[in-house]
């Protein structure tokens, strides 16, 4: 599935969340002590997608930051999707393409209904896995013109911008600096591996939208205090962000910021229960942190778009 079909999925599964429609626990982690030579986590992400079709599903995935320097997706593992009806097990998918697929469509739902309608310029800072995934989101969103691309290194920007240029007509330029990447950016985008702030509030022109993608867990951010509280803040959902976004929890333990500050839900802007972006001045924020809700749903899209197509292996278990 396109990362641009899987935009309205994720926004049909926006408007459910905010409906009362689906049941969504918080995500389990399973972290096991650094002396034991774990070099990732276990995450399980369950969830409860009512209406005409019902389907539970959870995502049992792993996380390896170390992963990219060995060419490989830093999330693994599989998707399972179960009947509503009868508990049935319908499919096992993969965790790493519907990851990179619902994140990226999630990105691509946030600008739409978050950054200025004359946004044309991106800056994305990350060139790894989820990069490719949210420049192919990004081009959907908006009628970008200029995109800036910022990493650890020049030479890894480059060799990312040198990749995909052929594949897009808009112009993609490496920057030597995140500093660089964002002076002029309409819309900015992180999706980096970063434990510290990579990103900072004194950089951001006026009316920049901002989408904070990397940092999922206590342990990471990628913004700044100051960018924190500049910004009117939304989110997936709430009680994820109070409870595991270390954007969020850093700059709250700083006292600068607090629940009251979470302005929106973005299923509470797709349907109409807040106005999102409320003037062209001011910097917006979107943290992201990912739902199982948002795996099932595109697992749920994924497997009617193969029944359909008669795709897909068969087997009896």
């Amino acid at each position: 599935m396109p990362v641009a079909d899987a935009i309205p999925v994720m926004s049909d599964m926006f408007a459910a969340l905010a409906r009362g429609q689906i049941h969504l626990p918080l995500r389990q982690i399973v972290r096991p002590p650094e002396a034991l030579g774990a070099k990732g986590l276990l995450g399980m992400m369950p969830a409860f997608i009512g209406g005409g079709e019902p389907v539970y599903g959870a995502k049992v995935g792993t996380f390896f930051p170390g992963n990219s320097t060995l060419g490989k997706d830093p999330h693994q593992g599989c998707v399972v999707l179960m009947s509503g009806e009868t508990g049935e097990l319908l499919a096992i998918m993969n965790a790493a393409q519907i990851t990179g697929i619902r994140t990226a469509a999630v990105t691509g739902l946030a600008t739409r209904l978050l950054a200025r309608h004359d946004a044309t310029r991106l800056a994305l800072i990350g060139a790894g896995h989820q990069a490719h995934w949210h420049l192919a989101a990004l081009v959907a969103a908006r009628p970008l013109r200029h995109v800036r691309v910022a990493s650890r290194s020049l030479e890894s920007a480059q060799r990312f911008v040198d990749a995909v240029q052929p594949h897009y007509d808009v112009t993609l330029e490496a920057a030597g600096s995140v500093q660089d990447a964002v002076r002029d950016a309409d819309i900015v985008v992180t999706v980096t591996n970063a434990t510290d702030p990579v990103l900072e509030a004194k950089w951001l022109a006026p009316g920049t939208h901002v989408n904070l993608v990397g940092s999922s867990t206590p342990r990471h951010r990628e913004a700044d205090t100051a960018l924190m509280a500049l910004g009117q803040l939304f989110v997936d959902r709430r009680e994820s962000t109070i409870n595991e976004s270390g954007d969020y929890l850093a700059a709250a333990a700083e006292g600068r910021i607090g629940p009251e500050h979470l302005l929106a839900e973005l299923g509470e802007i797709v349907v109409g229960a807040h106005p999102g972006r409320t003037d062209a001045a001011s910097v917006t924020l979107f943290k992201s942190l990912g739902m199982g809700a948002q795996d099932v749903a595109l697992a749920a899209a994924l497997y009617q778009r193969a029944q359909d197509a008669g795709a897909g292996a068969r087997v009896a278990i």
